[in-house]
């Protein structure tokens, strides 16, 4: 599918935090995480420009938020160098399945391919059908599964 012609894609500024985090509060209640706790780091990791942490939102014509991504730099060792790591997408239910989601994985694909980064890569939880649908049309599962231990 293509994005809407009148989508726009931009970084997450210093007045936008409203805006980002009704869709950051979107992504957690899709997973059933309270963002509260996390909030205030997040928010801080945006606005810091040594930080080498990225948000953006998708907007529609009308300057209506739909979507939001977030992804970092993250270093691979068997590579002796660094991937980009998609770490967050969310898009507003109604905006699911007109192309938001894959004009934002776009978006970070650029980013990788602009700073001569090798891959971008994400998880997803195993469940969600309809972001693996998505998923699957870039590359097939890489077969990996993450494990998540309390220290």
């Amino acid at each position: 599918m293509t994005q809407p012609a009148d989508l726009s894609i931009t970084p997450v500024n210093a007045d936008q935090r409203a805006e980002w985090a009704a869709l950051f509060a979107g992504y957690a209640a899709f997973y059933k995480v309270d963002p509260a706790p996390a909030e205030a780091q997040v928010w801080d990791w945006i606005c810091d420009p040594d930080e080498p942490f990225h948000a953006e939102i998708a907007r529609d014509g009308a300057g209506r938020a739909l979507g939001l991504v977030q992804y970092q730099l993250m270093h691979r060792s068997l590579s002796g160098g660094m991937v980009v790591y998609l770490s967050d997408l969310f898009t507003l239910p109604e905006a699911r399945g007109m192309g938001v989601g894959r004009a934002l994985i776009d978006r970070v694909r650029a980013f990788a391919r602009d700073g001569g980064y090798p891959s971008v890569r994400w998880l997803t939880h195993e469940g969600n059908a309809a972001a693996r649908g998505l998923y699957d049309s870039y590359a097939p599962a890489s077969g990996f599964i993450l494990y998540a231990v309390a220290p």
